[in-house]
C-alpha cells in the first residue's frame, strides 16, 4: 500500500517476506490504478492472499490483527454503524470499554472513515485488523439476525390475506428482505447455486460452495408457499402454477456485483424444489493463463485454437468449468479482424466484440437451425454451446471441413471417449477424423486454503499412488481449516485437464475403426498428460490434495 509507512513500504517488506519476488512487485506497480492499493492489486493477481498481507500489515503498523470467525462479538453496538455504512467501509464494531469502541476494519490507514466512526459514535476509536471477507460475513450474520425475528410476520402473510400481493413486492417486506439475505449471503461465500429444498415439515437452504452442497440455515414449513411465491415473482415466473417444471432469469445487483442469477423449479411431493445459479458477471472474462493448465497442455492448446480450421471440443460433466474454459479461449481470440460469433443456451456472459446468439426453441431457433445461419454470416470462429445431436454436429463437422474454427462442448467421460460419442451420434468416422482437432477434458477439484495450508508426510497408500503413476513425493499439502475457508481446508477451486491432440497416426486409427485402447497407446507415444497425472501433478504442487484427485479421476 502506497503511504508513507514508518518503517519500510509494504511492497519491500512483502518481497523480504518472501511472499512476493520482485518481478511481481513491479508488474504489480505498473499495474495499479490511481488511489488503488497495492495490496488489493496483489490479492486481485493471486499473488498473496488477504491473510498474509493482514500479517505484514500487522508487523509494519503495530495493529494487532483479529479472527472474527468465532469472536464474540456485541450485538448491541451494531446499532451504533449503519450497516450500509458498515458493508461499504469494510468495519465493524466488536466491543466496547469505556469510552472506547474496538472497531474491525479491513484497512486502518483509512483516517476519513476513523474520524468519520468517531464524530458518529461519540467515543474514540481503536482499530483491529481483519480479512474484508470475514469483515462482510460477520457483518451479515449479525445485522440480518434481526431480520430474522420476523419470521413470525412471514407466516403470518402466507395465510393468505389480501394484501400479500404488496407484501411480495414491498422492499422493507420481511420476505423480501429475508430472499435478499439468502442471495448476499450466497454471493459473499462464494456459492456457485442456491437450493431451496421442501421436506416434510421443514425447508432446508443449502448453499453448493467449492463443489460442496451444505446446509445453510433450516426455515419453518410455513414460509415455504410464500418464499417460493417471491422468488417466482423476482424471475418473472407464473406463480399460480406450481404443478410443471419453469424456468426463468433475474439480473441483480449484489453486494456491488452483477449477478446472473438462472432460477429452475421443480414440483415434489413436498412443495416446489428452487435451484438458483449464481453467475457472477464480475469475474467472467478469465485469462488463459489462469486457467491452471500445466505448460505442455497450455502450449498445446494454444496451438490449437490459433488453428485457422478443425474443430476442438471441451468435454466434462455439468458444472466442470468447459464455459469459462471457451470464453477464455473466445477472448484470447477475439481480435478486429475476426468475426467470431456463437451460439447458446442459454448466452451465459457477453463479451465485447463478439456476436452472441440465443437458442429460442419455443420459435424453432435450434442450435442447428441458428448454426446453419450463422454459415451464411461470413464468421472466422464458430462457438456452438453444446453438441447434443447429429444434426448439429453434423453442420458443426462441416463447418469445420470449409475453412472455420468450431469450438464446443460435448458430454463423455474423458477425451479419448468422445471419438466414440460423435461416431455413437452417427458422424461417419471419416468426417471426425477429418474435421477433429483436439478434445480438452476437464474436471474442478478443491484447492487446499492457501491460509492455513501445511506441508505433511504422504500417507502409504498416496506414496503408492504416485510410485504407480511414475512420479515421486515426499511431502503434500493439507489446509488445517480456517476462518477463512469455514474450518474445510479447501478454498476455490481449479481445473485438472487432459488434453487429447488428433495427429496423423490417431487420425489413421480413427479411420480404421480402431478401438480406443489403441488411440490411448498412441496418445501415451504422443506424451498425452490424463486426468489422474495432470492431478497429481498439481498435488505435488501443493494445490490440492489427493482425495480430490481420486473423487474425479478412476486410478487406473
Amino acid at each position: 500500500m502506497t503511504m508513507k509507512m514508518k518503517r519500510k513500504r509494504l511492497g519491500d517488506l512483502l518481497v523480504e517476506s518472501g511472499l512476493i519476488t520482485n518481478e511481481q512487485l513491479q508488474e504489480a506497480l505498473a499495474e495499479k490504478g490511481e488511489g488503488e492499493k497495492l495490496g488489493n492489486v496483489l490479492i486481485k493477481k493471486g499473488y498473496i492472499t488477504e491473510l498474509q498481507l493482514i500479517e505484514v500489515l500487522e508487523f509494519q503498523l503495530g495493529i494487532p490483527h483479529i479472527s472474527l470467525f468465532q469472536y464474540p462479538i456485541d450485538i448491541n453496538l451494531t446499532k451504533l454503524v449503519p450497516k450500509e455504512f458498515a458493508y461499504r467501509k469494510s468495519i465493524i464494531p466488536i466491543k466496547k470499554d469505556g469510552d472506547r469502541l474496538y472497531v474491525a476494519m479491513a484497512d486502518p490507514m483509512d483516517y476519513i472513515t476513523i474520524e468519520d466512526l468517531r464524530l458518529r459514535t461519540g467515543f474514540q476509536i481503536e482499530v483491529l485488523l481483519a480479512t474484508r471477507d470475514e469483515i462482510q460475513s460477520t457483518i451479515n450474520r449479525y445485522y440480518d439476525s434481526d431480520d430474522t425475528l420476523n419470521i413470525e410476520e412471514i407466516q403470518k402473510l402466507s395465510s393468505g390475506t389480501e394484501d400479500d400481493a404488496d407484501q411480495l413486492t414491498d422492499d422493507e417486506a420481511p420476505i423480501v428482505k429475508l430472499v435478499n439475505q439468502l442471495l448476499v449471503t450466497a454471493v459473499q461465500q462464494q456459492a456457485s447455486d442456491i437450493h431451496i429444498d421442501p421436506q416434510e415439515d421443514k425447508v432446508l437452504i443449502r448453499y453448493r460452495i467449492d463443489g460442496v452442497l451444505r446446509t445453510e440455515r433450516t426455515l419453518s414449513k410455513n414460509i415455504q408457499n410464500v418464499l417460493t411465491a417471491r422468488i417466482k415473482i423476482m424471475a418473472k415466473l407464473d406463480i399460480t402454477e406450481s404443478r410443471i417444471p419453469q424456468d426463468g432469469r433475474i439480473k441483480r445487483t449484489i453486494d456491488f456485483h452483477q449477478v446472473d442469477l438462472r432460477i429452475s423449479t421443480l414440483p415434489t411431493v413436498y412443495g416446489e424444489k428452487i435451484v438458483m445459479r449464481i453467475l457472477d458477471l464480475g469475474t467472467t472474462l478469465i485469462d488463459i493463463q489462469k486457467l491452471s493448465l500445466n505448460k505442455l497442455n497450455y502450449q498445446r492448446f494454444i496451438d490449437l485454437i490459433e488453428r485457422p480450421n478443425g474443430i476442438i471440443l471441451i468435454t466434462g460433466p455439468t458444472g466442470s468449468g468447459k464455459s469459462t474454459t471457451l470464453y477464455a479461449a473466445l477472448n484470447y481470440l477475439n481480435r478486429e479482424d475476426m468475426n467470431i460469433i456463437t451460439i447458446e443456451d442459454p448466452v451465459e456472459y457477453q463479451l465485447k466484440g463478439i456476436n452472441q446468439v440465443q437458442v429460442n426453441s419455443n420459435v424453432g431457433m435450434t442450435f442447428a437451425r441458428g448454426l446453419r445461419a450463422i454459415l451464411r454470416q461470413d464468421p472466422n470462429i464458430i462457438m456452438v454451446g453444446e453438441i447434443r445431436d447429429q444434426e448439429t454436429a453434423e453442420i458443426a463437422i462441416r463447418a469445420s471441413l470449409t475453412g472455420h474454427l468450431v469450438l464446443s462442448t460435448i458430454h463423455t467421460n474423458d477425451a479419448i471417449s468422445t471419438i466414440t460419442r460423435l461416431t455413437d451420434m452417427g458422424i461417419e468416422p471419416f468426417l471426425v477424423a477429418a474435421s477433429l482437432a483436439g478434445v480438452l477434458s476437464q474436471r474442478l477439484v478443491r484447492r487446499v486454503c492457501r491460509d492455513c495450508a501445511q506441508w505433511v508426510e504422504p500417507s502409504k497408500s498416496e506414496l503408492h499412488l504416485f510410485e504407480k503413476r511414475g512420479m515421486k513425493i515426499e511431502k503434500v499439502a493439507r489446509g488445517r481449516g480456517c476462518g477463512r475457508c469455514n474450518m474445510t481446508g479447501y478454498r476455490g477451486r481449479l481445473a485438472v485437464h487432459e488434453l487429447l491432440v488428433i495427429d496423423e497416426k490417431i487420425r489413421r486409427m480413427i479411420m480404421d475403426h480402431e478401438p480406443n485402447s489403441k488411440i490411448r497407446e498412441q496418445a501415451i507415444r504422443n506424451q498425452m498428460i490424463f486426468l489422474l497425472d495432470d492431478g497429481l501433478l498439481k498435488v505435488k504442487q501443493g494445490l490440492t490434495t489427493t482425495e480430490e484427485i481420486l473423487k474425479i479421476a478412476l486410478s487406473e
